[in-house]
């Protein structure tokens, strides 16, 4: 239940508010504003702004009937906490979003290109390939299906009596039993009921989340809460189109704007993707059924299509071979078409496609289940399903389109060097590999393991195509690589520590040395490190990934076996490697795919794991869809709009000072936010940061949104920043501006522990932080007052309550 406050209680006008954003992993608000008894004063069960029970005005037996009985007078400004903890990690239905991750992976591809001023058609390039990519990965995934339960159930071991025997639940569709289910095409529509409904369950929640993201409206741009209109700057007139953040293909002009200001954040329409998150989700829908649409009508066609088949189902089968790829043609048109539009909110749906696309490819794969179910004496179901070659196709045009993106990514990286770019700039080619590689994992681990199921023996069934089968057999030389990398990495550190050792000594002259104390500091300051070589871990990944993946593609496809097949007139030595690395490949694969489904149970049951997943949520979906659909929604569509309309209805309503506190993940979104603030809202919001990633993590990896010109931008329009880190933190770090633009924003690094040994003010050792208890340092309350003194030369005065607000919003006291 909502709560009033303020003025409504008699009280003096508020002044000074600090309005908390927590970071990755949620916590409650009672946590954020220490105190037990909090009162929701505006939103809802998903992300909500609290406070204290004794600043609302309601007394302190909850009855709300006001008063200054029992008031605790206040030191500071008022705090409010924003929760929005359960935008990543609220239902059970959150378990399913494991299913996404591959797509939320090449989402974060789009947004992790180089800035690149003046060069739109290069950024809609970059923004197509991925999205081109992205849409592979959702055919890879409805293949996956239609090879489980197509080829292996209703192909391979319905089709053999031993294996029926085994499964007593397939009797009715073995050639054996002679029922009407058991014609091989029958059996293959029956069995597309399983990818036709992951595909629609895809739809399903990808419908679901945006009608719960994308429809929140950014505050309007004009007028402003204070009547002077808000025209961010690279947000002019012009046609509504991609930004250069996007890759869009409607406004050239873009990219220039964003140059201008730095940052495409800014944008009154960057938060609001509902236009094309819609049509991506009708192509990606459409270009699932047509996946089945393939997979059903294949072997029938290269049945028909013999010497002597019948010459009607022969016409029929190339004019829906013929239609499939029509419907490819246009899944692809649509895709190509549009990017995002930034400019200004596209209210636009464009229903007709979004509705008829799905619906043609529904209709069409109707017509190929009464073609395929036929009857057709003589028609055998042996060996695979035939068109199993088009996994190799597939993952042939994932390598390509990735090799492309890398190219365009080098390309617009040497336009303007970044030297703090990770990778150079290849890091969204990288992790658009990376996906493609989670993706093969995936399909065909759960291959492997139904293949399994099914026959244990592995001799009744030919299994799946052996593609599938060298992908899990690259699975231990890239781990065995990977284990030398962070051997390399542990040496590293440990170097590092000791180097420290002599660092803390000196920082603490005069007192007593604790040879433990001075390893324990000297350990956390070298493991937060690590972070920085994330883009070195990237790199060795995404080479061996490459090297190993092009490997298993030209085994598959020059061999046509499986590795032990391959390398069974070899030497005995590769013999040896080729079982070994296959054997044990399946059995990672397995028990992988076995890990992965009990996590989703238990987040599924438990809130406490449905956390732990929030928390990988909370750093991949701070990003909108664009370039997959079916990727888990963007939570900062709601909390970005959130943090905009408090800030800029309170400062209307009361004229005072606003502190904005972010940690962690809080302060990206708290930066995010104030960038869309009118200008005379920025003018009374200061910017405090604490443990924030927005230069160490986002400005590496996303340089195009969080580069040294964004940054550099950002602290123009909110003077008033501070940023607080320590070296322990393996999370957080100073805000560094282009040739030091930035000296004043960044506090020197927070003592961690406050004091080394004890004291009479600490009798017992001080606990080493890291990333954790900014507020407890001294120096977080001295620079939000400092913060708060630097805002008030500039304050305007008071408005009247009267006066009309923002578009949409009712004056009078704030709810």
């Amino acid at each position: 239940m909502e709560r009033p406050y303020g003025a409504r209680y008699g009280e003096p006008p508020e002044t000074e508010l600090e309005l908390l954003v927590h970071g990755v992993g949620g916590t409650t608000p009672e946590k954020m504003l220490g105190d037990p008894r909090t009162v929701r004063v505006t939103g809802d069960d998903t992300a909500a702004v609290f406070r204290r029970a004794v600043d609302t005005g309601a007394a302190l037996d909850g009855s709300g009937a006001g008063g200054e009985a029992g008031r605790e007078p206040r030191s500071g400004p008022v705090r409010e906490a924003y929760v929005w903890c359960n935008l990543t990690s609220g239902d059970g239905s959150r378990a399913l979003w494991l299913l996404l991750l591959p797509f939320m992976v090449v989402n974060l591809a789009h947004w992790m290109r180089p800035a690149a001023p003046g060069r739109p058609r290069v950024v809609r390039l970059y923004g197509l390939l991925v999205r081109l990519s992205a849409l592979t990965l959702t055919v890879l995934l409805v293949a996956a299906a239609c090879e489980v339960a197509l080829d292996l159930v209703a192909w391979q071991c319905a089709g053999v009596q031993d294996c029926v025997r085994r499964h007593s639940w397939l009797g009715f569709l073995s050639p054996a039993a002679g029922g009407w289910w058991s014609a091989p095409g029958r059996r293959l529509a029956l069995a597309a009921a399983l990818p036709v409904t992951l595909t629609g369950l895809l739809w399903y929640l990808s419908r679901r989340t945006w009608r719960a993201y994308e429809s929140h409206r950014p505050l309007p741009s004009a007028p402003d809460p204070a009547g002077d209109g808000h025209e961010p700057v690279g947000s002019g007139p012009g046609p509504a189109g991609g930004g250069a953040g996007s890759g869009g293909a409607e406004s050239p002009g873009d990219d220039a704007g964003s140059a201008v200001h730095g940052s495409a954040l800014v944008r009154p329409g960057f938060w609001y993707g509902r236009r094309l998150v819609a049509r991506l989700r009708a192509a990606h829908t459409a270009a699932g059924l047509l996946t089945v649409t393939g997979a059903v009508t294949t072997p029938a066609v290269r049945f028909d299509h013999r010497s002597g088949g019948p010459a009607v189902l022969d016409v029929l089968g190339l004019l829906l071979a013929a239609a499939l790829l029509a419907g490819a043609a246009a899944v692809v048109a649509v895709v190509c078409r549009r990017g995002r539009s930034e400019r200004r909110p596209d209210q636009r749906l464009d229903r007709h496609l979004v509705r008829r696309l799905p619906l043609a490819a529904l209709a069409l794969l109707l017509l190929a289940l009464v073609y395929a179910g036929w009857s057709r004496p003589g028609w055998r179901s042996t060996g695979r399903l035939p068109g199993d070659p088009s996994f190799g196709a597939l993952m042939l045009a994932q390598g390509v389109l990735v090799v492309a993106l890398a190219a365009v990514a080098g390309y617009l990286h040497r336009r303007r060097p970044d030297p703090r770019a990770a990778m150079r700039g290849l890091g969204g080619p990288a992790v658009a590999l990376l996906a493609c590689a989670l993706g093969g994992v995936i399909s065909g681990g759960v291959a492997q393991r139904v293949s399994d199921w099914l026959d244990g023996t592995r001799a009744l069934l030919t299994g799946p195509p052996v593609l599938l089968t060298w992908q899990a057999s690259v699975i231990p030389p890239l781990l065995a690589t990977l284990l030398l990398l962070a051997a390399g990495l542990a040496l590293h550190t440990a170097r590092l520590a000791r180097a420290e050792r002599d660092r803390v000594r000196r920082e603490h002259p005069g007192e007593p040395e604790d040879p433990s104390r001075t390893r324990a500091i000297a350990h956390a300051r070298a493991m937060a490190t690590l972070t920085d070589r994330a883009p070195l871990v990237v790199a060795v990944l995404t080479a061996a990934t490459l090297v190993l993946g092009s490997v298993a593609l030209a085994g598959a496809l020059v061999t046509r076996k499986t590795p032990d097949g391959a390398a069974h007139h070899t030497h005995h030595l590769v013999r040896a490697v080729a079982e070994t690395s296959q054997a044990l490949g399946s059995w990672l694969v397995g028990l992988g795919f076995l890990l992965f489904v009990t996590w989703g149970r238990r987040a599924y049951k438990d809130a406490s794991a449905r956390r732990t997943i929030g928390i990988l949520w909370d750093v991949g979906t701070f990003w909108p869809r664009a370039a997959h659909p079916f990727a888990p929604p963007c939570y900062a569509e709601r909390a970005v709009p959130d943090l905009t309309w408090r800030m800029a209805t309170w400062t209307r309503r009361t004229g005072g000072r606003l502190v904005l506190s972010g940690h962690s993940q809080g302060s990206v979104l708290a930066a995010a936010a104030a960038w869309q603030l009118p200008p005379s809202v920025r003018g009374r919001v200061a910017l405090l940061t604490y443990g924030s990633p927005l230069e160490r993590l986002y400005g590496r990896w996303f340089p195009a949104h969080f580069g040294p010109p964004a940054l550099a931008a950002l602290h123009h329009d909110i003077d008033c920043w501070r940023n607080l880190h320590r070296r322990t933190d393996p999370i957080g770090g100073p805000v560094r501006g282009p040739d030091d633009t930035c000296p004043d924003v960044d506090h020197e690094p927070l003592r961690d522990p406050l004091v080394y040994g004890r004291t009479p003010d600490h009798p017992l050792p001080a606990p080493i932080l890291g990333h954790s208890d900014y507020q407890s340092d001294p120096a977080f309350t001295q620079e939000r007052a400092r913060l708060l003194t630097r805002l008030r030369p500039e304050l305007p005065g008071q408005r009247p309550e009267t006066e009309p607000g923002p578009p949409g919003e009712a004056a009078g006291p704030p709810a």
